[in-house]
Parts: structure tokens; sequence; C-alpha cells
């Protein structure tokens, strides 16, 4: 829905708000596809959203919460009462409202699931946290007894009609409800009538425990291409499926942390959130940031009277650091993504570790080259040339080694590469960088001058 069409039909629901008109409000919202009226409903005041929410259908209540940002569709929920939000929590699918009553305040998740008549289908996922396998997973609509024959396993599907999305592949319990294969629906319907499911099933089936890391489900999903991923207890209890649609939004939601943990925000915020929360978020790390400045600070200030006597070394700060640090963040972004999917494994840390040094060795000899010429032609001096180049050669490859060693060592620590890494890489560059940069100044400081 484009936002030209969003914004018209938002001026006529809240023209049908303002006249009291709740047929016109709720047939204009009711008519677009659940993202579509998530968007409009979340563009409306909370007012509005007050009164247009309790004159809509359940299921189109229930999908708006679905689709709204977690801290909006708790925000929204929270204003509700106890009986409108059970209603709209009844329809809603059991992880989906476990999601919603796990952003609630516990005293008011408590109270509503207590009001549940199906609470039992929603317990089970509030005993994960929301970044576990368990915490992603739906409950499975269809699982096959292995005891079953084919012909009584499609019987089974057409009483049960599962939706589209996990029909394809169907996974086998034995009779004490543990994992024990995986079977397609191809299979089933070429597969003489009374063949057994456990003997077409394969037994070699993939899956995760319900407290595995999220990362852990996406990782296997897209390496081997499932359509969907069973979830199991340690004892390889069914306890749900984690769907292809939901490994979209894994991946999304942890490539945009790692975006923003690059960025040194630890935490995603849209752009209307409240100035304090904004402050206690940015701050600190803008802090720590001063903190490993100030290092760079102290290391030109051991070299004051060398900069006082030859003053034009001042010119070439910013390429000393400056190329070594974008050096030194393209190495980063690419051994933190190889961390993050998998790709890199902490143990090969040294064999990377030569393959970035002999990278940065290269781009040390074809930058430091043409910095020293700049230099020379610039200002006239061989030495300074030779200097500047020099330096930025060694940074370079000082920043390629940083690139690799910091993210792998925080990886080690159990610190997120992603998040301190930034911050540790930028403080090794312009520290060395200067060093180097003004110790070999020192050093030819008398055909320097």
């Amino acid at each position: 829905m484009e936002r030209q069409e969003v914004d018209t039909t938002l001026a006529e629901i809240r023209e049908a708000l303002d006249a009291h008109d709740w047929d016109r409000a709720t047939a204009l919202i009711e008519a677009l596809r659940p993202p579509d009226q998530a968007e409009l409903f979340d563009d409306l005041k909370p007012d509005e959203q007050n009164r247009l929410l309790p004159q809509l259908e359940l299921e189109d209540s229930a999908d708006i919460l679905e689709k709204l940002e977690e801290e909006k569709a708790a925000e929204v929920a929270g204003r509700l009462s106890t009986q409108e939000l059970t209603s709209i929590l009844s329809e809603m699918e059991p992880d989906e409202a476990a999601d919603l009553l796990g952003d609630l305040a516990p005293a008011r998740a408590a109270q509503a699931l207590a009001a549940l008549e199906d609470s039992a289908e929603i317990r089970p996922f509030l005993a994960y946290p929301d970044e576990s396998a368990g915490g992603l997973m739906t409950t499975a609509e269809i699982v096959l007894h292995k005891e079953m024959s084919a012909e009584e396993a499609i019987a089974h599907l057409r009483i049960v009609k599962p939706d589209a999305e996990t029909v394809y592949y169907l996974f086998v319990v034995d009779r004490g409800g543990c994992l024990v294969g995986v079977v397609s629906l191809r299979q089933l319907i070429i597969a003489p009538p009374r063949t057994h499911v456990s003997r077409i099933m394969d037994p070699d089936v993939i899956y995760v425990e319900g407290g595995d890391d999220q990362e852990v489900a996406a990782r296997l999903m897209s390496r081997y291409d499932l359509v969907a991923l069973p979830v199991v207890d340690a004892e390889r209890h069914m306890l749900g499926v984690i769907t292809h649609d939901d490994l979209v939004e894994v991946l999304e939601e942890e490539a945009t942390e790692d975006i923003f943990r690059l960025g040194g925000v630890p935490e995603e915020h849209p752009a209307d959130v409240p100035l304090p929360a904004a402050l206690r978020t940015r701050l600190p790390w803008l802090v720590i940031n001063l903190g490993t400045a100030m290092v760079s600070a102290i290391v030109l200030s051991l070299f004051e009277s060398t900069i006082a006597r030859v003053a034009v070394l001042a010119a070439f700060f910013p390429i000393v650091a400056g190329v070594s640090g974008s050096a030194g963040t393209q190495t980063l972004t690419v051994t933190v993504r190889g961390l993050a999917l998998g790709e890199i494994d902490p143990q090969e840390g040294f064999r990377i570790v030569g393959r970035e040094v002999l990278i940065g060795l290269a781009n040390g000899l074809a930058v430091g080259s043409l910095v020293a010429a700049i230099a020379l032609t610039w200002r006239g001096s061989p030495m300074l040339g030779i200097v500047v180049g020099c330096a930025t050669l060694l940074n370079l490859i000082a920043a390629a080694a940083a690139g690799v060693l910091v993210p792998i060592g925080l990886q080690v620590l159990n610190v997120d590469p992603a998040l301190a890494s930034p911050i540790l890489v930028t403080t090794i560059t312009d520290t060395f960088g200067y060093f180097v940069y003004l110790g070999l100044a020192s050093l030819a400081i008398g055909m320097l001058i």
C-alpha cells in the first residue's frame, strides 16, 4: 500500500471517527490486508486507536496486534480492559499471544492469562525467552504417528486441514511424543495406502531444542533450506515448529541489531523514541568513546616537541589515522558478519589474521606509496613522504590485524563483537598510527627541518 493511499484512508477514518460513524471507520480498515491495517492503525493517535479497536471484528484486532511492533502492541494492549484483551488474545495464534503477554507488566499478563479459557495452549510458549527457539516456535498443527499408514495419515490431514505453509513436510513422533522422523507430503501421496509412515519417513531429522538461541535456528533453516524446523525438549519430545516466515523476521532482527551495535547503539529505537530513553542508550557509549580518544590524545602529547618543530606533520594526521580506520572497519565488518553467520570459527583466528595482514600489506604498499608521492609533491620533502608513507603502511597492517583479533577475542570472552569492536578497533588504529607516525618523524627530525 503506497504512502499516499495510507494518508488518504487515514484521513477518511479520522473523519468517520469524528462523526461517530463506526460502520464506515471499521469498513475502511477491515478492507485492508493485515500489514496495511497495522501500518494505518499505528498512524492513529492513542485516543483514536482506543475508539476504533473495540469496534473492529476480533479477528482484525488480533491481526493488527500481531503485525504491530512489539513495544507498540504492548502499549495498545495495556490500554485495553481485561475483557477486551482476553477476547483479542483468544483470536491470536498461541505463540503470538504469548509474545504479547510477555511484553506486558507481569501482573497484567497474569490477570489476562487467568481469564483466558485456552490458557493451556499459551503457557508452554511463555516458558521460553523471546529470542530463543522456544519463544519463536508456533504450535505444530499436525503431527503424524509412526504407526499410521499412509492412507490414515492423508485422512488425518483432511480432518485437521493444516495451513499451507506447514503441510509440505510433516513431522513424525512415537507413542511417547518424541520426534523420530520427517516425511514429505509427496511421499505420503505416492506411497501404497497401507505402508506405515515409519517405513517412508526420514529418521535423520534436523531439529533444535527450545532453549537454543533463535540465531541457531535461523542458521539451520538457511543452511539446509528448511521450510519448517521442529523444536523439541531435552528428551526430544515435540514442542512445536519454526516456520520460514519466522526465519525472515529473525534474520531481519539480527541484521538490524548488528547494524545498530556497529554504530554504538546497543538497542534499536524508533525515530519517535522519547529523548531520555535515547540519551540513556547512546550517551554511555559516547562517554566510553571519549575515554578511548583520550588515549590518542596522550600519545600526541608525548610528541609535542616534534610537532612544534615540524608543524607540517599535523597536516597528515587525518590521512594516517583516517585511511587506516577505514581499512580496520572493512576488516571488522567482514569478521563480525562471518562470526554472526557461523562462517568463521574463533579457532581459525591465526589463519584469518595471516590472510588479512597480507591484504593489509598489499593495501599499505599501494596507499602508502600514493601518500608518500602526495607528501613529496605537496611539500617538496622526500623524507616527509617516506615517513608518512611508512606510517600509513604499518598502520594499515595493524588495522587489518585488529579488525580480526578484536572481534574474535571478544567472541571468545562471550562479549558481543558487534557492540564493542568498533570503539576498540578505532582506538587501536588511531593510537598506533599516531605513535608510529610521530615516532618515525622524531627519528628523522634532523632531515625534516
